[in-house]
This record gives structure tokens, C-alpha cells and sequence, in this order.
């Protein structure tokens, strides 16, 4: 795996978080604020007093919308009361205490007591009260194995290297509300360092979940506040964040993708921060202080929300539904049985780790310097530079080096999928039915009666193992699971069929002996979808994404 150094370094740097927050907040401020009262003075949109109404009208709004009858409606309603009669120097000192309340309703905590029980005695613990097990010796088995449960792979090497020589940004898929407890767990088992991470503020309602989140460096991301003074501060949080050292996470593709499709369209906000604390290091004179961006995939065998997530996105209600808060990640008693069915399962989830690149998109060396696009060696501060060899601000250069880094992001993510059964046999089983309506059309695959969704076993072995030597052949396509390589596709296949058929809620395939019946089209598509991005063969159109 690698030295146990760096990870060491990063302990002892969040164990410092607590004693740094106040300078880092600080920190926030002056920059946000300053930044403000340079761009209000040239009137119009970037005036303070329209940045202070912004924020007034919509919490008015999301207030009003929510129902919400306590004194914080009045107090936005008093402050767009009060900003006609505002002179300049009393809209700063409101706008410099509205940094400094989201700035603190944003920041997280670290607290080194409840990282050593996480990564310590807390799996084990888990897994005695979580794993289904007949005795305690098979219990302790469990416990040995615990690593084979979340399974790290890929270029972990070049991370270590690159959280020698300086901060990594880890940039997984997101998929359910696991994924934050998955990747910490993932970076723990490859040897890496600890992260701070954003996290969407409604998870903080499970009081259980919310403990550890709130003292293992997450810090809060409201998605109802959508005015530009927050998205403001929780930016500089984080590039603030960056220049000091501390390794993140960021979600790229935003909140979970319902349909489970690997992610294609990425969402740039936090992204962009890393170009920018890039940049203020250079302009500090610290060019060789490096930032990198690591990808990843969290690959589950099966996710926890499902059958809430896939409803969701059939209904298209998604875009109105922003927060769903009534998933199965609501529940306690749903993690309790994710745990105890699903880890129980070796290799239940695997992280894949990508190699990582510079913030620009470029591709590193194996110790961490940039290569151009013709695989020259290239300084990255030049990029930020002007002619004169100053650091140059200019937001549409770095916006588009942005674009490239999501771009360079998202052509990665399908060649760092990893396929569990119930992926395949989903693809498989779901290609049988397109194939026979002569549409890949969820829609209207969703009117088929129940004897048309009954495919024969024989059928559905032989589609498994033409998938397996197509994804074999194709390493854009993603990989089988590495410690399920050699697996024969009838235990490929029952084992899927027993994963979709007794985990949730709902039956998404039975099997009936010579048959399996699907009994839940939605779930079917939704496993399949992981494969989405492995052209059909000679048949019906590519599935509605």
C-alpha cells in the first residue's frame, strides 16, 4: 500500500483543524468581505446593497415557501426594511456579519477522539453488531477480513506520492448517502490521507450519522441557499481550505445521480477553487506547493437508496425534488440492514482510484510533475502567469481551465467502473427485454405484461459471458470486479439474481428455474444503468439517459 507516512502528516495536520478554524474563518472573511466592497463600488449588480437584498429576498422566500414562523423570517424581512436608509459603511458591517454567520453555519470539526474510534475500534464494533454471523468465531472471521468488505484499488501508489509532495482533492461519483462514510473508509484501507468534505446539510438530521460527520472534517453545504453571497463563502472556504494544506473531497457530479449512470455532466463550483488556490500559492511564492486532483469510483454491489433514487428520476421529479429527505438513508434501520447484508458480502464495495492529474487537466509524471498534451514536461504555474511572468487574474481563463479538469473527469469515470453481478446481470437481463420490444425506451418497456418479461436462463448465461469478454477486451469499458475475475458465469449469475432478489424492498428478479422473471423494471434499469456507457450490440437505439 505504500508508506504509512503521509497519512501520519495528515492526522496530525486535522488534528490542528480545531485550533486553526478561527484563523481560517478569519481568513474567509477578509476575503470575501474585501473582495465585495472592491466590486460594489462600481455600482449596479455588484453594489453591497444589492448583494444584501439577494440575500434578504431569498431567505424571505425559502422561509415564506417553508413555512417556517419563528424570528428569523423577521429578521430578513427587517433587514430589506432597513437597506434603503444604509450608508455604505453600515451595508459592510452587515455584509461582514453575514459572512461570518454562514462562514460558521459552513465550517466543520475535527475531533481526534472520534477519528481513532472510526478508524479504530468503531468497524469493529459495526461489523459485530451489523454482520450476520452463527458464532463468534465466524464473527471474528468477519472482523480479520474487514478490508475485503471495502476493497481500495488502483493508482494508490501516485497518490501517496502526491500527498508527499502536496494536497489532493478526491473526486469520486456519488451514487447514495454511503459514499462519504465509503470513500473514508476506502482511503483509510489504500494508506491515504484523511479529507475534509462537503456534505449536503440535510444528512446532518440523523443524529447518528450526523456525530461522525460533524467530527471527522465535514463541513455543512446548504443546496436551499442559492444566492451568490453563500456560494461566495463556501468557495473561499474551501480554497482557503486548500492553501492550507488540507486534503478534500469534492462531488463533482453534485448530489447522488439518481439514475446511476456514471456521471457526464460534472458541476464546477467547488472544481474551480482548486485553480484558484492554486494560483494564490504561486502568487505566494509557494509554486512547488502542488495541488492534485484524484479521481475515483465508489462501485456498490447494491446502493442503499434504489429504489427511492430510481423513482425518483423516472418521475422526472428530480429537478423539483433537489433534497429528497425521506430516503432509505433516513432511516436507521435501513443502514442497520445495509451494513448486515451488504458489507457482509466480501467486496461489496470497491473505491478505484484513477491517476491523478494537475488542477489544469494536465496528466502528472510518477513523481507528481505535469506533462503537456504531447507529453512534455511543463511548469504549471505558467498557466496562471501572464507574458511578464506576474500572476494574472482572470476569471474566463480559469473558468476554462475548469472545464477541461471536469472534462478530463468525466472521460475518466467510465474506465475506473468496476462491475459487481448485479450490474451484469441487470445489462444482460434488460438487453433481452430491449431486444424483444425493439426499444431500449424505459418508458415503454415499463408497459410490458409479466410474461414478457420472463427470459430463459440458458439465454441470459450466454449474454453474461459475451459481456464479460466484451468489458475483458475493452478497458474504456470499466473492469469486473478483480476479486470475482475468475468466477463462473452460473455462480456470476446466481449471484446477482440473489443480490437484486433479496436486498430490497421490492423483487427485481425472481428466478424460476429455467426463467428468470423480472418483477421490478425500474430496479432492473436502474443496476443496468451502471453499464450505460458499453454501447449496445446490433439491435434497438442506446436507453433514454
Amino acid at each position: 500500500m505504500g508508506s504509512d507516512r503521509p497519512v501520519q502528516e495528515a492526522e496530525n495536520r486535522l488534528e490542528h483543524f480545531n485550533a486553526d478554524r478561527e484563523r481560517l474563518l478569519a481568513e474567509v472573511e477578509r476575503r470575501v468581505v474585501a473582495r465585495r466592497v472592491a466590486e460594489g463600488k462600481k455600482g449596479g449588480d455588484a453594489s453591497l446593497e444589492y448583494v444584501l437584498n439577494d440575500v434578504a429576498f431569498s431567505e424571505i422566500k425559502r422561509l415564506e415557501t417553508a413555512r417556517q414562523k419563528n424570528g428569523a423570517l423577521d429578521r430578513w424581512k427587517d433587514l430589506s426594511r432597513r437597506l434603503m436608509a444604509m450608508n455604505e459603511s453600515e451595508k459592510e458591517t452587515e455584509l461582514r456579519d453575514l459572512v461570518r454567520y454562514y462562514g460558521r453555519d459552513i465550517v466543520g470539526n475535527f475531533d481526534p477522539r472520534v477519528y481513532r474510534f472510526a478508524t479504530g475500534i468503531g468497524p469493529s464494533i459495526l461489523n459485530t453488531l451489523f454482520s450476520p454471523m452463527t458464532s463468534f468465531r465466524q464473527g471474528l472471521g468477519v472482523l480479520k477480513h474487514l478490508d475485503q468488505r471495502i476493497h481500495p484499488d488502483g493508482e494508490i501508489k501516485l497518490a501517496h506520492t502526491c500527498a508527499e509532495r502536496g494536497t489532493l482533492i478526491v473526486t469520486p461519483t456519488h451514487s447514495s448517502n454511503m459514499d462519504s462514510p465509503a470513500i473514508g473508509f476506502g482511503l483509510m484501507r489504500a494508506g491515504l490521507p484523511p479529507t475534509t468534505y462537503g456534505a449536503g446539510k440535510n444528512l446532518f438530521t440523523n443524529p447518528f450519522i450526523s456525530f461522525f460527520m460533524r467530527n471527522l472534517g465535514a463541513y455543512r453545504v446548504d443546496r436551499r441557499l442559492r444566492f451568490e453571497l453563500y456560494k461566495d463563502v463556501l468557495k473561499e472556504y474551501s480554497t482557503v481550505l486548500l492553501e492550507h494544506g488540507y486534503h478534500s473531497l469534492f462531488f463533482p457530479g453534485g448530489t447522488r445521480c439518481r439514475s446511476n449512470i456514471i456521471e457526464k455532466h460534472l458541476k464546477l463550483g467547488l472544481l474551480g477553487t482548486s485553480v484558484t488556490a492554486y494560483k494564490n500559492l504561486v502568487r505566494e511564492g509557494k509554486p512547488n506547493k502542488r495541488i492534485y486532483i484524484v479521481p475515483a469510483t465508489i462501485n456498490y454491489r447494491l446502493v442503499l437508496e434504489a429504489e427511492t433514487l430510481i423513482d425518483d428520476y423516472l418521475a422526472e421529479t428530480g429537478k423539483n425534488r433537489y433534497i429528497i429527505t425521506d430516503d432509505e438513508f433516513s432511516r436507521v434501520g435501513r443502514i442497520v440492514e445495509f451494513f448486515r447484508k451488504i458489507l457482509a458480502h466480501e467486496g461489496s464495495v470497491v473505491v478505484r482510484f484513477g491517476r491523478p492529474f494537475d488542477v489544469f487537466g494536465n496528466d502528472i509524471t510518477d513523481d507528481g510533475e505535469s506533462l503537456d498534451r504531447a507529453g512534455r514536461h511543463v511548469d504549471p504555474a505558467s498557466f496562471v502567469r501572464g507574458a511578464d511572468g506576474e500572476v494574472s487574474d482572470d476569471d474566463q481563463r480559469d473558468a476554462e481551465y475548469t472545464r477541461v479538469l471536469g472534462r478530463r473527469l468525466a472521460a475518466v469515470y467510465p474506465k475506473l467502473t468496476v462491475f459487481h453481478s448485479t450490474h451484469l446481470v441487470a445489462r444482460v437481463l434488460f438487453d433481452a427485454l430491449a431486444t424483444r420490444a425493439a426499444t431500449r425506451d424505459i418508458y415503454r418497456l415499463l408497459r410490458l405484461g409479466p410474461a414478457q418479461l420472463a427470459i430463459p436462463r440458458a439465454e441470459a448465461l450466454a449474454a453474461i459471458d459475451r459481456l464479460r469478454a466484451r468489458i475483458a477486451s475493452n478497458p474504456a469499458f470499466g473492469a469486473e470486479h478483480p476479486g470475482f475475475l475468475d468466477q463462473s458465469t452460473a455462480d456470476k449469475l446466481a449471484d446477482g439474481v440473489k443480490a437484486l432478489s433479496t436486498f430490497h424492498t421490492r423483487v427485481a428478479v425472481a428466478d424460476r428455474g429455467e426463467t428468470l422473471q423480472v418483477d421490478d423494471l425500474k430496479l432492473l434499469y436502474y443496476y443496468q444503468n451502471r453499464t450505460a456507457h458499453i454501447p449496445a450490440q446490433a439491435g434497438p437505439p442506446e436507453a433514454v439517459a
